[in-house]
């Protein structure tokens, strides 16, 4: 045993000596990521032999991993040989399957959101049905992801046992090719405007975009509205074709830097473009990031499209997937990108963390300024042209979005309410009164920031000053913030009452309703429409 392992860490150094000259690392560091290896190595040797229970080494190698990228930053990940199948799937723009969002809990499955006209649309499950057995396996039971047993071959077939309004039911859904479309809905809002919702930069993004710009052209388009609102981002070289839609050939667009050589380079636009001279605006929100900022950076930096919303994201890391051994791979992180302007829009240092581990945010701004001299800044995300107000986000929202609550009214709303045209569909004011009593009787709660800070100065009190009298009042502090939070839900009526909308507008109309609902309610597509209908305006913002 120990000679055979022996070998194993002899080919291991070996490799990892190869790694190490190959990648142009000095002496020294050879050495000690050596002795690392040989100490890793020793552990996981002993540990696996000499436990007191039945281990599983590819669990815990697993886990060693992952634990270990952790401390670097969120988007340099190890992909086991399932993790690889799920990357390339979300790239490629289609996969075999039941069709829907699916959310995965400790102990369930949850519906986000069929897609109109596929197996589980057609089987009839609904957003908000808890999935509890696939098959014969519990869902409970199951150790991994058990959203992967719902994928399969074209024509098989999976029978799923669900909870709907406290009711068990069972449905066989037939499995079918999915095809994720990168724009899954265009339009004329007006006579001579047309409105683009680009929403993942898979391997369709520039061809799916070019086809709805050619098209909304043909249809009399002048103007055109590229909405990247809650795009995660994508592919780099999409993101560069998208931008090559709208702006000449040979444009610098990206510029990515590391320590790598073979790293550093430059991204220039490679095709004819589409149309340099229409008006263009472009929507972003706090959930635009990676390519998204990289379409709505480079327009802005060069002048040739106005942004609008609000700041995007802040994610100016570029990842590359590296293969390693058994079909598995490091997507990690290699360089920073800059945008034409020379601005790099990351938002967390992740190399600089607070005292409780986390990124800390970018404080060291500098001004860059746009072709035509506009001055814009670096260091998070990418600011707008103009802002609005609608799009922010704020505390409150997103811990009702992120804890379901928003996701769980809207399934009680559908369960209780006939709505039949999207154009007549109107969130109340007595809707919202009902929604805060869901919140109230519900168990939800977030800790603002304050209570953090104020909590953190409760624990690590100074004897010498914090007396009883000084106690008392934090905790009626306390006390007071958390009432101030029933407060909040009125303060932020607009925006959540925004994000209600959304969820309850889909679960009747799908997501092609919701973008037809948008025309008409958006505050952002109704600004970008004003503002594309004044052309003086316009021009004046970028020039």
């Amino acid at each position: 045993m120990k000679k055979f392992f022996g070998k194993k860490l002899l080919v291991s150094t070996f490799a990892v000596l190869i790694l190490v000259i190959g990648s142009g690392f000095v002496k020294s560091d050879f050495f000690e990521i050596a002795k690392q290896i040989e100490i890793f190595t020793t552990l996981f040797k002993e540990l696996n032999m000499n436990y007191v229970d039945e281990t599983n080494p590819a669990e815990l190698m697993d886990t060693a991993i992952k634990n270990m990228l952790d401390d670097l930053d969120p988007y340099t990940k190890f992909l086991n040989e399932q993790d690889v199948e799920t990357y390339r799937i979300n790239n490629a723009g289609e996969y075999s399957g039941i069709g829907a969002l699916v959310r995965s809990f400790k102990d369930r499955l949850l519906i986000i959101e069929p897609y109109k006209g596929y197996p589980a649309d057609k089987a009839g499950l609904k957003a908000g049905d808890e999935i509890i057995k696939i098959g014969a396996i519990k869902v409970s039971d199951f150790d991994d992801n058990a959203s992967e047993l719902l994928k399969g071959a074209n024509n098989t077939s999976v029978e799923v046992t669900f909870k709907r309004q406290g009711e068990t039911k069972v449905a066989t859904i037939t499995r079918a090719a999915v095809e994720v479309d990168a724009v899954p809905f265009y339009k004329m809002v007006d006579d001579k405007t047309g409105y683009i919702v680009l929403s993942k930069f898979n391997a369709k993004a520039s061809s799916e975009t070019k086809a709805a710009l050619l098209d909304l052209k043909g249809k009399g388009a002048e103007k055109i509205i590229l909405d990247l609102r809650d795009n995660p981002g994508g592919l780099l070289s999409e993101a560069i074709n998208v931008t090559n839609l709208f702006v000449d050939k040979g444009e610098l667009i990206v510029t990515t830097k590391s320590k790598v050589k073979k790293f550093n380079r430059e991204y220039k636009t490679k095709n004819k473009p589409v149309d340099m001279e229409i008006p263009l605006v472009v929507l972003v929100n706090g959930s635009s990031a990676s390519a998204s900022e990289i379409v709505s950076g480079g327009l802005q930096d060069l002048d040739r499209a106005v942004i609008m919303g609000a700041r995007s994201f802040g994610k100016g890391l570029v990842q590359r997937p590296l293969k390693l051994t058994y079909g598995t791979q490091l997507k990690v992180t290699i360089s920073r990108y800059y945008t034409p302007s020379g601005r790099c829009i990351q938002s967390l240092d992740y190399w600089n963390r607070d005292k409780d581990g986390n990124a800390v945010k970018k404080t060291d701004i500098h001004d860059f300024t746009t072709r035509n001299g506009r001055k814009v800044q670096d260091g998070g995300g990418v600011l707008p042209d103009i802002e609005i107000a609608a799009t922010k986000a704020n505390e409150l929202t997103m811990a009702l979005l992120q804890n379901n609550v928003i996701f769980d009214y809207a399934t009680k709303y559908f369960y209780e309410h006939q709505v039949n045209d999207v154009n007549t569909f109107k969130f109340s004011d007595s809707d919202y009164q009902d929604f805060k009593n869901f919140v109230s009787k519900s168990d939800f709660s977030f800790e603002t920031k304050t209570e953090k800070t104020l909590k953190t100065a409760m624990t690590n009190r100074e004897e010498v000053i914090f007396n009883d009298a000084i106690e008392n009042d934090f905790k009626k502090l306390l006390l007071d913030i958390e009432k101030s939070k029933i407060t909040a839900l009125e303060d932020y009526q607009n925006e959540i009452k925004n994000k209600l909308e959304d969820e309850i507008v889909k679960r009747y109309f799908y997501r092609e309703g919701l973008y037809d609902y948008y025309l008409k309610n958006d505050e952002a597509i109704l600004a970008a429409t004003e503002l594309l209908s004044n052309e003086s305006k316009y021009w004046s913002i970028l020039k």
